[in-house]
């Protein structure tokens, strides 16, 4: 007999990622997933209990099917015996909701009322926070104590995915949708190196098995919000300010692809082999990073994966505090004695989307940034702002 899975949210990461390498290792028998949205679960049922992705690859997109899934949702009486069941049997979980603050909001109870001792399980924490597998536990904790045998593993999800809504690019590119008569479509890159936390529980495999595990996760969660989300980041603010509306479209802009590999490379790349080269992993070398980034830039603007500037672009306030990608790499590189001057011209680039009708200045620079950060005066947080600002004008 297989093992179980069970999931918490149905975007593209759970379906197209963990559900679809669950599908492909042949090594469970079951899929559960909990899922809020009454009308996909209707969708799912009604079509013989799958559903159809889309996965981009270099040069065309491949359309696959995920079978026999098991779709409950848990805001509905009915479904909650079945989904209390799924979790009681279920050897591997994981969540990919919108944010960990999704966790309180039915996930943490329904975990701490059904794991148990009875067998070792592990949870996989897919949310975009450098500390999910913690706050999870938190959450967990309110409600009952944690197994012993119960492992909640922190992610680091390079893959980009996304949910096509748009009928012209849906049909331009020949997407399958997620079910008959879906208004939407699931399209994700083929990529799937996906790092995880090192499993402790004794004698435990996993029937996921293309995932690599790390001994200490945080560098290569730091290596993906100051280099792939920070680049990424950059590249949309200054594409939005070139008017194009998919990255794709900056596969023709050899400058602008020249300022990401400069501020990838000599930035963001140089500050992270300075804080980690001491681990030893090969990413943290010259030679590691700089073929991490040259993939990674091909990846950002393949023409098959459709990723929108304007989705790159969204909530450019979160995105320029101070701990998140611009900034935060920002200062990160300049503990590591690195002239950040490419991120600087990101934040610019994103303060101006952020007031897409006003001229900004110099003095708009600095006292928008503070305000952000909530900072008043820090000698790093003053030349963060003076680079930003050589780039007014």
């Amino acid at each position: 007999m297989g093992k179980n899975f069970v999931g918490f949210g149905f975007g593209p990461i759970q379906s197209a990622l963990i559900v679809y390498e669950a599908q492909c290792s042949g090594n469970f028998s079951s899929l559960t997933i909990a899922e809020v949205d009454q009308g996909l679960v209707d969708a799912v049922r009604a079509n013989d209990s799958t559903v159809h992705i889309n996965i981009a690859h270099a040069d065309r997109v491949e359309p696959a099917d995920l079978t026999k899934l098991q779709l409950l949702n848990p805001t509905v009486e009915a479904d909650c015996p079945a989904l209390a069941q799924a979790v009681r049997d279920a050897d591997e979980l994981a969540t990919a909701v919108p944010s960990v603050d999704f966790y309180e909001k039915g996930i943490a109870q329904t975990l701490a009322a059904n794991i148990d001792d009875t067998k070792p399980r592990i949870l996989y924490a897919c949310e975009n926070n450098n500390y999910a597998a913690r706050h999870l536990n938190a959450a967990i904790a309110k409600f009952g104590s944690i197994p012993e045998n119960f492992q909640i593993l922190n992610t680091v999800i390079g893959k980009m995915s996304g949910i096509i809504a748009d009928c012209a690019t849906i049909e331009e590119l020949g997407l399958v949708r997620m079910t008959p008569g879906s208004d939407k479509a699931v399209l994700v890159e083929a990529f799937n190196a996906i790092q995880i936390d090192r499993i402790t529980l004794e004698g435990f495999t996993r029937g996921i098995p293309v995932f690599e595990e790390k001994t200490d996760l945080l560098p290569f969660e730091e290596a993906k919000l100051f280099g792939h989300n920070a680049i990424h980041a950059l590249l949309g603010y200054l594409a939005a300010e070139r008017g194009y509306s998919a990255m794709s479209d900056i596969a023709a802009d050899s400058e602008l692809l020249e300022i990401g590999k400069t501020a990838f490379i000599d930035e963001c790349g140089a500050a992270l082999i300075g804080k980690y080269a001491g681990t030893g992993d090969e990413l943290f070398t010259p030679a590691g990073f700089r073929d991490y980034a040259e993939d990674l830039l091909i990846r950002m603007h393949n023409p098959f994966l459709q990723d929108a500037v304007a989705r790159i672009c969204r909530d450019p306030q979160r995105k320029l505090s101070w701990g998140d990608r611009l900034v935060g790499t920002m200062h990160l590189a300049l503990a590591h004695g690195i002239e950040p001057r490419n991120m600087a011209r990101g934040v610019l680039a994103a303060l101006r989307f952020r007031q897409p009708d006003a001229e900004i200045t110099a003095s708009d620079v600095e006292a928008t940034l503070r305000e952000i950060w909530g900072i008043s005066a820090d000698g790093r947080a003053d030349r963060i702002i003076e680079l930003v600002q050589a780039w007014v004008g």
